[in-house]
Formats: C-alpha cells, sequence, structure tokens
C-alpha cells in the first residue's frame, strides 16, 4: 500500500485528503506543520502533500529541506496553496515541487495527480525515446549524465530539480521534434490538463534560466523544442 504524507495546518484539510486518500486505498500519515512533517518522513513515505502556508516551518523551507537529503531527492511533492498567484507556484516549483493544487480543490483531481505522479516514478522508461539511452548526452555545452543525474555546462554543475533534469532529458532524446505541452505533461507529469499547461511553462522558464536561452526554441502556438547545434 501506498503511503501519503500530508502536511497542513488546517483540520478540515487534513482529514478531507485522508478521507479521500483512504478511499483510494492509500495510507496516510498526517502533519499539522513544518517541523512534525519533516520529523514524520522516513524511507516508508511515497509522496507528499505540502501545504505552502505552514507554522513553524513554511511549506517552501521544507520542501528545500526534503530535497537537500540525497534519499528524497526523487520524492514526489504535491504543494497545496491557498492564494493560487504565479509567484507562489514559482517559487515551489523553484524548490523542487513536481505539482502544484490551488485551493479549493477536488480530491477527485488530487488522487488523480498522485496516481499519474505515483506511475511515473514506478515507470520512468516512460521518459525515454524509443532508442536506447547513453548515460551521457553531450549538447553544444551541456552534458546530462542519467546515470549520475546530473548536469554540466561548461564542466560546471547545473543545480536542477528532478522536473527540470527529466524535461532536458526528454528534449535532447527527441532532438528536432517539436514537444507540445500537453506530450510534456504525459510524459513528465503523467497525466493530462484541462486545458492548464502553465505547470509546463514555469518549469521551462526555470530551465531557461539555468541551462541558458540558446537551447530551447517556443514553437508558437505548438510547444518547444531543443535547438540545434552547429
Amino acid at each position: 500500500m501506498r503511503k501519503v504524507l500530508v502536511i497542513d495546518d488546517e483540520e478540515s484539510i487534513r482529514e478531507l485528503i485522508r478521507f479521500n486518500l483512504e478511499m483510494a486505498g492509500f495510507s496516510v500519515e498526517l502533519a499539522a506543520d513544518g517541523q512534525e512533517g519533516l520529523d514524520k518522513l522516513d524511507d516508508s513515505i511515497d509522496l507528499v502533500i505540502l501545504d505552502l502556508m505552514l507554522p513553524v516551518l513554511d511549506g517552501l523551507t521544507v520542501c528545500r529541506e526534503i530535497r537537500s537529503h540525497p534519499e528524497f531527492k526523487d520524492l514526489p511533492i504535491i504543494m497545496l496553496t491557498a492564494r493560487g498567484e504565479e509567484i507562489d507556484r514559482v517559487l515551489g516549483l523553484e524548490m523542487g515541487a513536481d505539482d502544484y493544487l490551488t485551493k479549493p480543490f477536488s480530491p477527485r483531481e488530487l488522487i488523480a495527480r498522485i496516481k499519474a505522479i505515483l506511475r511515473r516514478v514506478g515507470n520512468n522508461k516512460s521518459l525515454q525515446n524509443e532508442e536506447e539511452e547513453a548515460d551521457k548526452i553531450t549538447w553544444g555545452e551541456l552534458e546530462l549524465n542519467t546515470a549520475s543525474h546530473e548536469v554540466r555546462k561548461r564542466g560546471q554543475l547545473i543545480d536542477l530539480t528532478p522536473k527540470e533534469f527529466d524535461l532536458l532529458k526528454l528534449f535532447l532524446l527527441n532532438k528536432g521534434k517539436v514537444l507540445t505541452r500537453e506530450l510534456l505533461l504525459e510524459k513528465i507529469w503523467g497525466y493530462e490538463y484541462d486545458g492548464d499547461t502553465r505547470t509546463v511553462d514555469v518549469h521551462i522558464r526555470r530551465l531557461r534560466q539555468k541551462i541558458g536561452e540558446e537551447y530551447i526554441t517556443t514553437v508558437r502556438g505548438v510547444g518547444y523544442k531543443i535547438v540545434e547545434m552547429e
């Protein structure tokens, strides 16, 4: 049975999520503040639902702390925010969250996203191209190492979140192809959005800032593709 850690200071939200997740067959652990959430985090946890606004330690701090531990660097995190402002989403994704939901949210949608993320984590080969991928992929000044999960530019290590790494890898495995936002959602997040693809744009923007604007180009009205290197 998959185990989900829910960190939220609103008891009604915690109990709502617990009820629906248990009905869906998940085991649930609850925490009322950021520090309690970190204290309850161990290798039995398969996914974290993390509120942005928390007492003691806020959600961004908790997210950053989780990602600082190598054993939890790929642990899926869904962040909850009551405000829905872009800056909140950007900061959460920048800290390493895999996805976000704005309160109030549909329990059905939350469960669908959880199942999709866990399917993706359990089947990393869905990120691969039809061809066998090499341990190292070089493109211009970039070198992506699939074994060590590292990206370097001119030999300097670039600090990417798991989602940013997966996005870059997918682009490099599909050179010359335009990847639509819907395809990126399906391959990287494991589900389809109902028209809202902003999370893709946020991740692409952050990835460009880290690796350089010259590597990924926007195909207006379609999606993105990796730029051809001369």
